[in-house]
C-alpha cells in the first residue's frame, strides 16, 4: 500500500470510491481531475451498474469488482464513501483492515471547498430548509452554492465555490457519520425524531450522528437549534451543552429567555438581537410564509436565524421569504378535481413528516396515500393521527400491513399500483377534501425513487381529469 497522505485530496493521494450513486459519481468525477489516481467499487449486480460504468468509462475512471478489490488497495491512500453504505459494511471493513483512511463525500467536499459553508440537518423538512436558506442568501446579492443530500452532491458545488462565496449543504446523518473534519461557518439541527432506525439500533445513536454537524464547530462558528425540539434542545442543557463550542442561537414557537428568534402569539416571527441594541425586531408575520403548515413556519424560523447569524440584512431575508416557492414533492400541489385538491408529499418518508403534513391542512378532510418500505420506525403516532385526521387511507407497497394495524377509525383499502390508489383515493373523496400522497415509508419496494413515486402520482391524477393527457 502507498503511504497515506491524510487526505490531503491532492496529486499525492490515491483515491477508492465506494459506492456509484449520484454522490459516489459526483466524487468520481471531480477527483480524477485533482488526485493521482481514482477508482471506484461497488458490491451491486452488474445489470444495476450499466449506466453508472458507462458514465465512468467515459471518465476514464476504472471500476474494481469487491472480488478484486485487494490487490487494488496497495496503490490506494484514501477512500470516499458514498452515504447510502453504512461504514459497519463488510466492504468498508476490508478497506480499513488495511488502514486506509474512509472518509465522506462530505468530508471531502469540505476539505476541497475555499467557501464558508452552512450545514442543515434534521429529520424532516432539511430540503426545504436548505433550499430557502440559499434562496436568502441569494437575495442578499450573495453568490451561493447550493447542494448535498438536497439531491446534487456537494463536491460538484465545492468545487466551483470561490473564497467570497457560500455554500449551503443539506447533510444527513448518513453523511455525518463518516466526517472527521467537517466544520460549517453555521450548522442548524432542525428536528431529531425516529426515522432511519433500521440502520441505527437507538434513537441515541441516530441523534448522536446529527449532533455531528457541530462537532468540530468553535467559538467563530454559530450552531442554530430547534429549542422546542426535546432531543435538540438536550444539547444546551447540563453537561451535554457544554458540547456545542461555537455560538449557540435557538428559535422557538413561544418566548424564551434562550431564544433569539421566537413566535409572539402565533402570529409574527421576532428576533430578538444577541448583541447590540436588545429591543425584539418583528421579521414578518406568518400569514406571509408562502408554505403551507406549522412544520414550515419553523422551518422558516431556522432559516432566517441561520441568516441573520451570517450577516445577512433584514429586508433581504424578508424579501427572501415572502417570494420563496414550495419544492418538488413536499406538500406540492399538482391538481384539483372535481372539487377535490391533490396533493404531493411523496418526500414524506418518515412517520413525522406525515403527521406534520396532514395537520397542515387543518380541518380539511382527508384521503391519505401512504406505505411502502418501512424504515425500521415505529408507525403508532402516525396511525393516530391518521385516525383522527383522515377519513380515509389507501395503502401501498411492502409495508402496508403495518400501518393498517394501527389504523383504528378510517376506512382502510388497499392498491397495488400508483394508479389504482389514486383511483380508489378520487372515489372515496368527496368535492372540498384533500388527497393527499404522504407514504412515510421509503420509495425503493415500487418505485424508483421518492421523486418517480410523486412524478406517478402527478400522472395518475392527470389522468382522472384526462385521460389522454395521463398516459402521455
Amino acid at each position: 500500500m502507498i503511504e497515506s497522505t491524510s487526505g490531503r485530496f491532492d496529486r499525492t493521494d490515491h483515491a477508492l470510491v465506494i459506492g456509484l450513486g449520484r454522490s459516489g459519481r459526483a466524487s468520481a468525477e471531480v477527483l480524477r481531475t485533482r488526485l493521482g489516481s481514482v477508482v471506484v467499487t461497488d458490491e451491486a449486480p452488474p445489470e444495476k451498474l450499466a449506466d453508472a460504468l458507462e458514465e465512468l468509462r467515459a471518465l476514464g475512471v476504472r471500476f474494481v469488482p469487491p472480488d478484486e478489490l485487494d490487490s487494488a488497495l496497495e496503490n490506494v491512500t484514501v477512500a470516499v464513501l458514498s452515504p447510502g453504505i453504512a461504514l459497519n459494511n463488510p466492504l468498508v471493513r476490508r478497506v480499513q483492515a488495511k488502514g486506509i483512511p474512509v472518509f465522506s463525500e462530505v468530508e471531502v467536499a469540505y476539505r476541497i471547498c475555499p467557501a464558508p459553508i452552512v450545514a442543515v440537518t434534521g429529520t424532516k423538512g432539511k430540503t426545504t430548509t436548505t433550499a430557502l436558506v440559499g434562496a436568502l442568501f441569494a437575495a442578499a446579492g450573495e453568490n451561493v452554492h447550493v447542494g448535498g443530500n438536497i439531491g446534487n452532491a456537494l463536491i460538484r458545488e465545492t468545487v466551483n465555490a470561490a473564497p467570497g462565496d457560500w455554500v449551503v449543504a443539506e447533510v444527513s446523518s448518513f453523511q455525518l457519520e463518516s466526517i472527521r473534519s467537517f466544520k460549517p461557518r453555521v450548522s442548524l439541527i432542525l428536528n431529531v425524531t425516529p426515522d432511519h432506525l433500521d440502520r441505527y439500533p437507538s434513537m441515541e445513536e441516530y441523534a448522536e450522528a446529527k449532533f455531528r454537524i457541530f462537532a468540530n464547530q468553535g467559538p467563530g462558528d454559530t450552531f442554530v437549534g430547534n429549542l422546542d425540539d426535546p432531543i435538540v434542545a438536550s444539547a444546551s442543557q447540563g453537561q451535554e451543552g457544554e458540547r456545542i463550542k461555537a455560538r449557540a442561537l435557538w428559535f422557538s414557537n413561544a418566548p424564551h429567555r434562550q431564544s433569539t428568534l421566537y413566535l409572539r402569539n402565533g402570529e409574527t416571527i421576532v428576533y430578538a438581537p444577541p448583541t447590540g441594541d436588545p429591543r425584539p425586531v418583528d421579521v414578518l408575520r406568518v400569514d406571509e410564509i408562502p408554505l403551507r403548515g406549522a412544520h414550515n413556519v419553523e422551518n422558516v424560523m431556522g432559516a432566517v436565524l441561520v441568516a441573520l447569524a451570517a450577516g445577512l440584512p433584514l429586508e433581504a431575508i424578508r424579501a427572501g421569504v415572502r417570494t420563496f416557492r414550495p419544492l418538488a414533492h413536499r406538500l406540492e400541489p399538482v391538481g384539483e378535481v372535481d372539487g377535490v385538491e391533490y396533493v404531493d408529499d411523496s418526500k414524506a418518508t418518515n412517520p413525522g413528516a406525515v403527521i406534520a403534513a396532514m395537520r397542515s391542512f387543518d380541518e380539511r378532510p382527508i384521503v391519505l396515500i401512504a406505505g411502502g418500505k418501512a424504515k425500521g420506525t415505529d408507525f403508532a403516532e402516525m396511525g393516530k393521527v391518521i385516525s383522527s385526521r383522515a377519513k380515509a387511507v389507501v395503502l401501498i407497497g411492502e409495508d402496508a400491513d403495518e400501518i393498517a394495524a394501527v389504523v383504528k377509525r378510517a376506512k382502510v383499502e388497499r392498491a397495488a399500483s400508483m394508479d389504482e390508489a389514486v383511483m380508489r383515493a378520487a372515489d372515496l373523496a368527496a368535492p372540498g377534501d384533500v388527497v393527499l400522497l404522504s407514504p412515510g415509508c421509503a420509495s425503493f419496494d415500487m418505485f424508483r425513487s421518492a421523486e418517480h413515486r410523486g412524478e406517478l402520482f402527478a400522472e395518475a391524477v392527470r389522468a382522472l381529469k384526462d385521460p389522454v393527457a395521463g398516459a402521455r
